[in-house]
């Protein structure tokens, strides 16, 4: 797996990393049980510092998505693949109503709507 930090980015970059890592989770990259890179092997890669990993993993470790083995590193955990699936839906939920409100108030029809998401998802 491949965490990219966009330095321009308006997230934090724990943020970025957790996000990253919450999406490998959801679509199966990361699969259950399998061990996460050590903080300081990640924040080496990253070139970032060891402590903005460490506050990605612990935001990780909160929701319940990785767990800490003593001496042996953090693992995925399996518990809550569809709470955070969820939890994703919604927030996609979220965006499409503010789209749909700006659509609405330039006045497009649901229809032409619905014509530039087929168009748009069929491209991607």
């Amino acid at each position: 797996m491949k965490i990219i930090i966009k330095s321009q980015g308006t997230l934090a970059i724990y943020e970025q990393i957790v996000n990253q890592l919450k999406n490998a989770i959801v679509t199966g990259e990361l699969s259950v049980g399998e061990a996460l890179p050590s903080i300081r092997s990640l924040a080496s890669s990253l070139e970032v510092s060891v402590i903005t990993t460490k506050r990605a993993y612990e935001v990780l470790e909160k929701e319940g998505l990785i767990r800490s083995v003593a001496g042996k590193g953090f693992y995925v955990c399996d518990n809550n693949k569809e709470y955070l699936k969820e939890k994703q839906l919604l927030s996609i939920e979220e965006h499409f109503s503010e789209v749909l409100l700006e659509c609405k108030k330039i006045g497009l029809s649901q229809e032409e709507v619905i014509d530039m998401v087929s168009t748009l998802y069929s491209e991607r």
